[in-house]
């Protein structure tokens, strides 16, 4: 990844690979039945090359794709 892209949360926080977030809005998984609840804390994140998506893993779904928009800094 770039070191000079800068991935910021929905309050414009920077976020960093490893950081956790909280979802701030329920959030339906596509390609499953899985609705990802508002307050989720989701540990460990990965930056991606796009500054609006990170990647990481919840209890219920492995290899996900989140728009930063949806997400706050924990």
């Amino acid at each position: 990844m770039a070191d000079d892209i800068i991935v910021k949360d929905s309050n414009g926080s920077q976020l960093h690979d490893g950081d956790s977030v909280t979802l701030i809005k329920d959030l339906k998984v596509k390609g499953t039945s899985e609705t990802l609840k508002r307050g989720t804390l989701v540990k460990g994140i990965r930056l991606t090359d796009n500054p609006g998506e990170i990647e990481c893993n919840t209890k219920q779904v492995k290899g996900l794709v989140l728009k930063t928009e949806f997400l706050k800094k924990a």
